[in-house]
């Protein structure tokens, strides 16, 4: 027997009033800041490693509105002291993503890398603090992923997909770490003059500030260890909204109707898109560009693409087990 699918309760519009009040704020925020960094970059054409100097600020926008934007609904289903605690951590998080983002801003108008800096014992010792606040940042973030373990949601799928996603952003959180290795070439010059410039990249292979996709600047001759960091990060959008799509589209497929189906489905692209993160990141610390695979890449790409189609439609096809009363 099957049961009618509502739409997720989750996000109408009178339980936005529950929302965390502090990130909804900041996201909004966050969309001015992207509007603003759109106009810095058409005035002020200086660039810095090759980008627009205002372009790192434009992406974090555009990414730190989406985050907290989620965070604040996620938080909002959680419940009493629960609730109160994730609502700090949030909050927590809010002011330290908040602080890394005005010493961005105060080293692009400087003209100065706000990551990777060591140009100056100055410039060096706000990227060290800039570290402590993304590593305060990613432990406030546990404590909330922790917290949504307990979380209750009536839909199976969607109280899933929030669990996975959390955890999946969390990783994507941690990779940043990646970036912070001294590359071949600055060792090199450190061990021979004692200093470097610069202390870390986002590129493998090559040097920051080549060849890159439009205003994504993602490289286009080497491996860009940005890529996986940024989809790990936005799982936290990507599987709720994929579990709301499944919940959507039960209203006109009968067979997504059954709850075990949807739950099937959204484990089935959680580990698709675990595996997708790994892949990305397997193909940047290799040195390869995202846009010029090689074939072991697509390979992998092919066996995980045939590996996610073979279990989704396992998940439809294969006949749930009823209850036995």
């Amino acid at each position: 027997m099957t049961t009618t699918v509502d739409p997720p309760a989750t996000l109408n519009t009178a339980r936005m009033r529950t929302w965390h009040r502090p990130s909804l704020w900041f996201a909004a925020a966050m969309a001015v800041a992207t509007v603003l960094t759109i106009a810095a970059m058409l005035i002020d054409r200086r660039t810095l490693l090759g980008a627009p100097v205002w372009a790192k600020l434009f992406k974090f926008a555009v990414s730190g509105g989406l985050y907290f934007f989620t965070w604040s609904w996620l938080v909002s289903l959680l419940r009493g002291r629960l609730r109160k605690v994730a609502g700090t951590a949030t909050t927590v998080a809010v002011v330290l993503f908040a602080a890394e983002y005005v010493t961005m801003a105060f080293q692009a108008v400087r003209g100065r890398p706000s990551h990777f800096a060591n140009t100056s014992p100055f410039d060096f010792a706000l990227f060290q603090a800039m570290g402590v606040m993304v590593a305060g940042l990613w432990l406030a973030t546990l404590v909330g992923t922790v917290l949504l373990m307990f979380t209750r949601i009536e839909d199976r799928a969607v109280y899933w997909a929030v669990r996975t996603g959390a955890v999946l952003a969390l990783i994507g959180a941690g990779l940043g770490a990646t970036m912070t290795r001294p590359t071949p070439i600055e060792r090199a010059e450190i061990k021979a003059t004692g200093h470097s410039d610069l202390i870390g990249a986002h590129s493998v292979g090559v040097a920051d500030g080549g060849p890159g996709l439009p205003l994504l600047g993602w490289s286009t001759t080497g491996g860009d260890l940005r890529i996986p960091h940024f989809l790990g990060l936005h799982a936290l959008q990507a599987l709720p909204l994929l579990a709301f799509g499944l919940a959507v589209l039960a209203t006109r497929l009968p067979r997504l109707r059954e709850s075990a189906v949807r739950v099937r489905l959204v484990w089935t692209g959680s580990v698709g898109y675990a595996g997708l993160v790994g892949l990305i990141l397997w193909q940047a610390e290799r040195g390869e560009p995202l846009v010029y695979p090689s074939g072991p890449t697509l390979a992998a790409a092919g066996l995980l693409v045939g590996a996610i189609a073979a279990a989704a439609a396992a998940s439809v096809l294969v006949p749930v087990r009823k209850a036995v009363r």
